[in-house]
């Protein structure tokens, strides 16, 4: 109980470390609530064709197919996307929290730019790069628009949940 207590008067200072903390923790909570909300919204808005596996699921086959010798089997690809997800997304979160520990304030808009970079930087480039995914003059513009929405989606997701955690963790 005593370690609880100097954690909670740990978060609640404005040192440095306390800052850093409570951006870390709320910015890797947003972002694991913005993959929540981006794989919502992608069951409803296709964002691939339906023949085309996901980054997420090649990477953990590939992974499964070298440490089993086989492949993830169809009923639990849904689980191994989210486990490639969720820690992405959590993880991007926390940087995007660390970057926005010295800017107070709730700020939509920087959501709307996090989830757009972050499309740009995966969709758009490095997984076509990687032979993860097509390249994007050959996804139809619908789907990359789909995408883009999902991941803007997650951006703002993530900013309203790290806002609201950073200042209860504070209070």
């Amino acid at each position: 109980m005593k370690q609880i207590m100097s954690m909670n008067s740990l978060l609640k200072t404005d040192s440095y470390i306390s800052k850093t903390g409570r951006s870390l923790i709320s910015g890797f909570v947003g972002g694991l609530a913005g993959t929540a909300v981006k794989s919502l919204i992608e069951q409803f808005l296709p964002v691939r064709k339906i023949e085309q596996r996901s980054a997420q699921i090649k990477v953990m086959d590939d992974l499964s197919t070298r440490i089993t010798g086989t492949p993830i089997s169809t009923h639990n690809e849904a689980l191994a996307e989210q486990l490639v997800s969720l820690p992405v997304g959590g993880s991007l979160g926390a940087a995007y929290g660390y970057g926005k520990k010295d800017r107070h304030g709730l700020r939509p808009m920087d959501g709307v730019i996090f989830g757009a970079t972050t499309w740009a930087s995966t969709h758009e480039t490095s997984l076509p790069i990687l032979g993860l995914e097509p390249k994007p003059t050959d996804v139809p513009v619908r789907m990359q628009m789909n995408e883009l929405f999902a991941h803007i989606a997650f951006g703002v997701t993530t900013e309203l949940i790290r806002h609201y955690l950073e200042k209860q963790l504070k209070d």
